[in-house]
């Protein structure tokens, strides 16, 4: 087994703890690996919500392979395609770990596998699907409402915020803007605005006296 400085050991112990954290959080759709690289042979430190039918022990990829022969290797390689031993389609990011000297220990893996989501993906597609026509045109939506929610969200982005997280006077001065540009006159003005807007309707008639 390769020598490894007490640093190098508590690195490798934090990024143990790092992926049982987010294999948690991503379980069962995310696979987790650790690898060291001081032991490419048996890089495989750590694997959790396996999905690759990989192993403790087995040997270290290509890219682990890249950074343990270039310390200028890229660090993170974020959303790049790849592939499962059984064709499944995978979105994988890895992460390099290097200690104090700037030499690569470690990589963090994690590969999600898309199948999963391209069938969520296909069933969404289907369900939203609109292939014919009414004979008499409906709406259940108010005449300018989108408008109306054009105009509060053009407002919180102008403030880098939401609709829902303006502050009570930000929401007073969006009110009588809405108010002076005559949106307030549409037909159910007060219930959209603050449905939009997550307060009540008592709140709008307040904000615009």
């Amino acid at each position: 087994m390769t020598k490894r400085t007490p640093e190098q050991r508590l690195l490798l112990e934090q990024i143990k703890q790092v992926a049982e954290g987010l294999a948690k959080t991503f379980t069962p759709f995310c696979e987790i690996v650790v690898h060291d690289l001081l032991d490419p042979s048996h890089a495989v430190l750590a694997i959790h919500n396996n999905l690759s039918g990989r192993e403790v022990g087995h040997p270290a990829t290509e890219l682990g392979l890249a950074r343990i022969k270039d310390a200028e290797f890229e660090q993170v390689i974020a959303n790049y395609p790849n592939s499962f031993a059984d064709g499944r389609q995978v979105k994988s990011t890895s992460i390099g770990i290097k200690d104090s000297e700037g030499r690569y220990i470690a990589a963090l893996c994690m590969n999600i596998d898309l199948t999963v989501f391209q069938g969520f993906q296909g069933m969404l597609n289907q369900f939203v699907d609109i292939q014919t026509e009414a004979p008499a045109k409906e709406t259940f939506d108010a005449a300018g409402a989108d408008a109306i929610r054009a105009r509060i969200d053009q407002f919180a982005a102008s403030m880098a915020t939401t609709p829902r997280a303006l502050k009570a006077e930000d929401r007073r001065v969006l009110v009588k803007e809405l108010k002076a540009a005559g949106l307030l006159e549409l037909r159910r003005a007060m219930e959209i605005v603050a449905a939009h807007l997550g307060v009540s309707r008592a709140s709008v008639y307040s904000y615009a006296k």
